[in-house]
């Protein structure tokens, strides 16, 4: 029996070709292997088969955040005496940043890379296509916060500059294409923030969302803005030793009301992706009650979370059913799956997929947890 909270139980083997490095097209002809938890079985189908499985008795909850182009990358700006005395300003090194909150107007929070010391004062400089460089600075170093995380201060709006590029995760090896700028965006993406795709929701369309609809099925949407809490590795063979990052979430009155309605009349709440999962049973009040609630209500606002979530952990209060992709060895993501579904089911699913190859990760195939 392996130990539920050790790094090496999360683990699998897969074949580096079975990492997609671009989406199907269209979104919904993406594979989907359907598990049945009470059965422990599964079946082969695609995602546009989705509302076969769902009807009025099931409200789907989507994440809809909007991805930025938040990697930025630039060089240092030095300041350099000349012979004559003066102070000029020269190239330095290559930098890079990735945003993942703004702190104030101007002011954003995000990991940056740098030869350099990550202290208050360096300066540096991003290309833009205008020809008008992005300027920004380190206003609190990286030794201030305790993920190394830096804040910097741009001259004007970075996300709006046109100097960043869609993040797309390491594991995508090739630059970013014009494409990507719509694939890498769920089709009811509203509110930017993310520095990472909700990839779950990646695979709807339309078409899947009309047919889900005419069957009777709820759609309601709630914001959390994926960061590094969501893609961080972890480093520690004791995964409780593991720290997330924060990530912001926001959810409405209407929907945290009809989300409360529908688990109290005995509805099945459906989360596309992980994301809704940590965003709903973060803001699951338990001990709330009165008025037409028994016990337990979801609390509308905005908020930040850290939740993490895994086998042999706190137990799930708001999520019935699951839509997710498939996701990295070893990582927080499968650790929540696993505590989901069964770490032994979902290991053995993964490796069903893996011999009926797949495609793996943001770009990849999907996932139905019943």
């Amino acid at each position: 029996m392996p130990d539920l909270h050790s790094l090496s139980a999360y683990d699998f083997h897969l074949p580096e070709e079975l990492i997609a490095q671009k989406p199907v097209e269209p979104r919904d002809a993406s594979r989907l292997l359907v598990i049945h938890r009470k059965t422990g079985t599964w079946a082969h189908r695609t995602f546009r088969d989705l509302p076969e499985y769902l009807d009025a008795s099931d409200l789907l909850v989507a994440n809809n955040t909007q991805v930025i182009p938040a990697r930025l990358a630039g060089h240092r700006r030095l300041e350099v005496k000349g012979a004559d005395g003066v102070l000029r300003e020269e190239v330095g090194g290559k930098v890079e940043m990735l945003l993942l909150e703004e702190i104030e107007p101007l002011v954003w929070e995000g990991a940056f890379h740098a030869a350099a010391r990550l202290k208050e004062g360096l300066k540096f400089s991003m290309p833009t296509p205008g020809g008008v460089p992005l300027l920004g600075e380190i206003v609190r170093g990286s030794y201030l916060a305790p993920g190394g995380l830096i804040w910097a201060r741009f001259d004007r709006d970075p996300v709006e500059s046109g100097a960043g590029e869609l993040p797309l995760p390491h594991y995508i090896n090739r630059k970013v294409e014009s494409g990507d700028l719509a694939t890498y965006q769920t089709v009811y993406a509203k509110n930017r923030g993310s520095a990472a795709a909700p990839t779950a929701g990646l695979h709807f369309t339309p078409a899947v969302m009309s047919a889900l609809s005419a069957r009777g099925t709820d759609w309601k949407e709630v914001t959390l803005h994926v960061g590094l809490g969501t893609f961080r590795p972890v480093k520690t063979e004791g995964i409780l030793d593991h720290v997330m990052h924060e990530e912001r979430y926001a959810i409405s009155e209407s929907v945290a009301h009809d989300v409360t309605a529908a688990k109290h009349s005995g509805k099945r709440i459906v989360a596309v992706g992980t994301t809704s999962v940590r965003t709903l049973e973060s803001a699951w009040d338990s001990t709330a009650g009165g008025g037409n609630f028994k016990a337990g209500a979801l609390k509308s606002g905005t908020g930040r979370t850290s939740i993490f979530i895994y086998p042999d952990g706190r137990p799930f209060q708001v999520v019935d059913r699951l839509i997710t992709n498939f996701h990295l060895p070893k990582s927080t993501l499968l650790m929540l799956v696993s505590a989901f579904g069964g770490r032994d089911l979902i290991l053995a699913a993964y490796a069903e997929a893996v011999k009926e190859k797949y495609r793996f990760f943001s770009y990849g195939d999907a996932m139905l947890v019943l």
